[in-house]
């Protein structure tokens, strides 16, 4: 990576409509749940978020609807040192919506109305070539247009600039875009959808690797849950566990990893080590409810790491 330090995230902002439940409807099931909250969420702006308060340089790319949502989500991610000057305010257009159930395992559906995610076009995109061009790593999900991501990875990898995807939602990808990825971040869905490979083992995960890096990827991270991560550089792979704690809600725990992933690797630590970061920020998130409520500080993350030894 470049040595400048410069961190740009390109995503989604949502506002989160959540409600906890104990366990998930069926078709035609009405069930009565408990602690709704509305909170700010996104995968980029949850991955940006996590960046900013582990202390990464950061930019994000994204948009949002003309509303009273739109201008309390600006606030908040300036709050999270965050350089929101190229969030864009889209007229006539809502901010995004994610309505999500969560069960009594901490597990979670969500369903998502795009609203001014679907206006961050390659237009927009291209607009910001320097801030791109100009950073040391790009960091990009699939809750904007696919056009878009290839767009900015095209300008990223022209400058040398690091490009990170964590593909998510799964779907499957145009090798045009792939080819242009530096590391990639699925979680076992998406590496399946990617692969064909459905990864239960980590032979399995072995093998999801080595095609991704068959596609020019040359590291891969695919997330296993509570078994941890999958590592894999040029072929070489390991698994890295986790830590054991008493989750609550998974909701952002994979994009508050990918958040503190890039922020350690900007901060040349080892690959190891930085999957270790990353891991003490999810296990935090994942003890709190909500997407960006739940996302630590550098401090946080810090002590949980002296804590552990």
């Amino acid at each position: 990576m470049k040595t400048t330090g410069k961190l740009v995230v390109l995503g989604s902002i949502n506002a989160d409509h959540i409600l906890n439940l104990e366990s998930f409807p069926q078709p035609g099931e009405t069930l009565t749940g408990s602690q709704y909250q509305v909170a700010f969420g996104g995968k980029g702006a949850n991955q940006a978020v996590a960046a900013g308060r582990s202390g990464a340089n950061i930019a994000f790319i994204a948009c949002v609807g003309d509303d009273d949502t739109g201008r309390q989500v600006c606030t908040q991610l300036a709050s999270d040192n965050i350089d929101i000057s190229p969030v864009e305010t889209i007229e006539g257009e809502s901010t995004g919506v994610a309505l999500i159930f969560v069960n009594a395992q901490g597990e979670n559906v969500i369903g998502i109305s795009a609203g001014a995610n679907s206006a961050l076009t390659p237009q927009r995109v291209t607009a910001r070539h320097d801030l791109i061009a100009q950073a040391s790593a790009l960091l990009m999900q699939l809750e904007s247009p696919v056009e878009s991501v290839v767009a900015a990875a095209k300008i990223a990898h022209q400058n040398n600039t690091t490009v990170i995807l964590n593909p998510a939602p799964a779907r499957e990808l145009p090798d045009e875009l792939l080819s242009l990825v530096d590391f990639i971040t699925p979680n076992e869905t998406e590496a399946e959808k990617l692969t064909g490979v459905k990864v239960a083992t980590d032979e399995d995960a072995a093998q999801a690797a080595k095609r991704l890096h068959d596609k020019g990827i040359g590291t891969v991270i695919i997330t296993l849950g509570s078994r941890g991560v999958w590592a894999s550089r040029n072929g070489q792979g390991q698994r890295v566990p986790g830590f054991k704690v008493d989750a609550v809600d998974t909701i952002a725990a994979g994009d508050t990893f990918n958040g503190a992933l890039v922020t350690a690797l900007l901060e040349d630590k080892s690959l190891p080590d930085a999957i270790r970061f990353a891991h003490a920020a999810a296990a935090i998130a994942v003890t709190r409810r909500g997407a960006q409520p739940s996302v630590p500080w550098r401090h946080e993350i810090d002590d949980f790491l002296k804590q552990q030894g």
